[in-house]
């Protein structure tokens, strides 16, 4: 088996110790309006986020850390993490962002192959955002651009479909369907974070996760982080 296809299954594992199962990204405030009540709105959410939030500025600023941590360009590294902070638009999705970067780096920083220059890179910065340590081991272990790209937005959409699965709440053979259904957007979408990674490509206007994540931060009762 080739070994890059097992380092790209171990960053989308949800074993992976950074925290991603804790956060919903405004699911949570979603169901509780009653705006998700069913499997087929909870995937018409996902789906949304997926291709107008994903796929447009998280996807795309992976592929810029990963460019820019090959070429060894440890400036453009601070500039893309610091610019792909300021696309988060609450508090709960600023500090989701950090909270996992922060782990996934300290985490890199304990891994014996993870080079020496990349583990003074990330110490080099004051906050980290979860892509960016991401990329550092996506391109440490020479992953494909695109396949880096439908691995992100995989473990995303998983975690996601699992929080939906717990707040709607849905059983779990239709939390299969919904990752049957939006994996056939995946190879699209990954081609399209590689076109848009360029950070003056990157677009992320979504009102409505936004809004739903600045409600979640006073919602009285709270399974999720964010």
């Amino acid at each position: 088996m080739n070994l890059q296809l097992v380092r790209l299954l171990h960053l989308a594992s949800p074993a992976l110790p950074v925290g991603a199962f804790s956060y919903s990204q405004g699911l949570e405030w979603a169901v509780e309006s009653g705006t998700v009540t069913s499997e087929a709105a909870a995937q018409q959410w996902i789906r949304d986020a997926l291709h107008f939030a994903l796929a447009r500025c998280e996807a795309p600023a992976l592929i810029g850390l990963l460019r820019a941590w090959s070429s060894n360009n440890a400036a453009e590294v601070a500039r893309l993490n610091a610019e792909f902070i300021a696309t988060r638009e609450t508090s709960e999705l600023r500090a989701e962002t950090l909270q996992m970067g922060y782990s996934l780096a300290r985490l890199l920083r304990d891994l014996p192959d993870t080079p020496e220059a990349t583990k003074i890179t990330l110490l080099s910065l004051s906050e980290i955002a979860f892509p960016t340590p991401w990329a550092a081991a996506a391109a440490h272990w020479q992953i494909e651009e695109a396949d880096a790209a439908s691995a992100y937005l995989w473990a995303w959409l998983e975690n996601q479909v699992m929080a939906a699965v717990k707040l709607v709440p849905l059983g779990q053979t239709a939390g299969q369907r919904m990752l049957v259904a939006l994996a056939v957007d995946l190879p699209a979408l990954a081609e399209e974070a590689v076109r848009r990674a360029d950070s003056e490509d990157w677009e992320n206007f979504t009102p409505g996760m936004t809004l739903a994540s600045c409600q979640h931060e006073t919602q009285y009762t709270r399974l999720f982080r964010s």
